[in-house]
């Protein structure tokens, strides 16, 4: 029986309308589109020009929607073998030259990554919750991924989460601006 590919698209911007197709639904989630529109709705024009990094990339919808809103690069890091052959058709079919794929384990790529950044980014977190399985420390580790950023590399950086998850008020040198919960899903702030 052949699969039906799974399709979103990119909401505002020079991409609008543009498909962005979805891994399998066993390897990644998707991020629901009001928590997309909530991220982008808080970010606004601050990202004109700006790095965007998606730390678990998946399909890199939310990456691909911050260049279309005005971001200069996008990187991305997946660690899932089919997911990040998705997440490399669609920087191609977007805009192949303002990303950056990656593929491998985020909490050992993205220190890596940072390390590169001679400049301010905005950093987007979504690891699988923590209910799938090997995945019961998941938020520990992003924690302390999180907590070993330089201040002088973020603007911003926003993490979503379970929402029965109660992220602490300060994450190494970076506090806690707001969450905002949308069902089983949650994103937070940190400045």
């Amino acid at each position: 029986m052949e699969t039906k590919s799974l399709f979103t698209t990119i909401s505002a911007g020079k991409y609008k309308h543009k498909k962005i197709e979805l891994p399998s639904l066993e390897s990644t989630r998707s991020t629901k589109a009001i928590l997309k529109g909530s991220l982008f709705d808080t970010l606004q024009y601050d990202i004109v020009d700006e790095v965007f990094v998606e730390v678990f990339g998946g399909s890199g919808s939310m990456g691909l929607e911050a260049l279309s809103r005005g971001a200069k690069h996008a990187y991305f890091i997946e660690k899932d073998k089919a997911a990040f052959s998705i997440l490399k058709r669609n920087c191609e079919s977007i805009d192949k030259a303002h990303t950056t794929a990656m593929q491998g384990d985020s909490f050992i790529l993205f220190p890596t990554l940072l390390n590169t950044f001679t400049c301010k980014a905005y950093f987007y977190f979504d690891p699988p919750f923590s209910i799938r399985d090997g995945m019961e420390n998941v938020y520990e580790k992003v924690l302390s991924l999180i907590a070993m950023i330089p201040q002088e590399k973020v603007h911003l950086i926003a993490i979503e989460h379970m929402t029965t998850l109660a992220l602490p008020e300060t994450i190494g040198s970076f506090s806690r601006h707001k969450t905002k919960k949308f069902g089983k899903s949650s994103l937070s702030y940190y400045m």
